[in-house]
């Protein structure tokens, strides 16, 4: 039988997740062979036609610094009135958690796959890297800010006319889950088909 057997404990982490903000993340991060296994992780995703119509960018030591300069750069760019706070913050941004993941979502508009599926399937990895991270005793959260859709920012990741990133995902560890947060009411999004007899 597959899968052999039912995971209660998994289920119940899953189900209870939370995202925390990555300003709250600190180390420790995941080192490198867990940080392996959940990459590896957020790659199982349902994937139409086997394209594997994504890719991800690792941030992690002084390459997240690195990249803040960049940030930091191209927001004095976009905003020559910004002050010193503000410089400092976009600095820092990648500073806000141990490891940062960019997930990119490459697609083929001409397939036969739909276009749809392989963005839904770049989404997934997304929500892997969320799950897989939280199963391995982290924290994380998934976040498209200004850079993500900056023209600039997206160059540098050779971003072509069929790409976009998906978005960042930071992970690192939290001092505590934050608090539940208000959710649509399951029986609201959820019902049962049942087929109409016709008259």
């Amino acid at each position: 039988m597959y899968p052999e057997r039912p995971l209660p404990d998994a289920l119940e982490r899953i189900s209870s997740r939370r995202s925390v903000k990555a300003i709250d993340l600190a180390e420790p991060g995941p080192n490198a062979t867990i940080l392996e296994t959940i990459l590896e992780t957020a790659l199982r995703v349902p994937d139409h036609g086997k394209l594997g119509p994504w890719r991800l960018v690792i941030f992690s030591g002084d390459d997240r610094a690195a990249f803040g300069d960049i940030l930091a750069a191209r927001w004095q760019v976009l905003h020559p009135e910004a002050n010193e706070a503000q410089i400092k913050f976009e600095k820092n941004r990648f500073l806000r958690a141990p490891v940062v993941v960019a997930v990119l979502s490459e697609r083929q508009p001409a397939h036969k796959i739909p276009e749809w599926e392989q963005i839904l399937s770049a989404g997934a990895v997304c929500q892997n890297l969320l799950v897989a991270a939280n199963l391995a005793g982290f924290a994380a959260q998934w976040l498209t800010e200004w850079y993500t859709y900056d023209a600039h920012i997206q160059s540098l990741f050779e971003i072509g006319d069929h790409e976009d990133i998906a978005g960042f995902i930071y992970i690192g560890s939290a001092a505590s889950k934050p608090d539940e947060r208000p959710r649509p009411e399951t029986p609201t999004r959820i019902r049962h088909w049942r087929a109409q007899k016709e008259a």
